[in-house]
This record gives C-alpha cells, structure tokens and sequence, in this order.
C-alpha cells in the first residue's frame, strides 16, 4: 500500500462526504468510527482518527495519578 494517497470527495446535499475506499483502508476507518474534524480558515480542514488522540489524552490525563 502506498503511504501518501490523494482522492477526491463530493460534499452532498446534507454536508456529508464519503471518505475514498483508499484512504478509509490506510487509516483502519470502519463503518462506527468517530473522527475529529481540525480546522484552520487560513490552513484548511484535517481529519483524524478520534483514538488518535487516546494517546494524547492519556499523558495529559494519566490513569495512575488517582
């Protein structure tokens, strides 16, 4: 598989766009999948993977601290 990928997406009626097939299997998105939508008027829009950000939270926030 490639690691860089480029497709297109058409926003529909309702604001709603599909994720090309390509970029939902390099990433893992499934069907139930939440992402988190960034975004920078000047930079644009980025989406990503919500558990990519388990991570984060967990050093931010760490479980052992109680």
């Amino acid at each position: 598989m490639k690691d860089k990928f480029v497709g297109i997406a058409k926003v529909g009626e309702k604001g709603q766009i599909v994720i090309p097939k390509e970029a939902r299997e390099m990433f893992a998105i499934k069907a139930g999948d939440s992402v988190i939508v960034l975004c920078d008027k000047k930079k644009g829009i980025a989406l990503l993977k919500a558990e990519a950000i388990e991570d984060l939270s967990g050093k931010v926030f760490p479980d052992g601290d109680k």
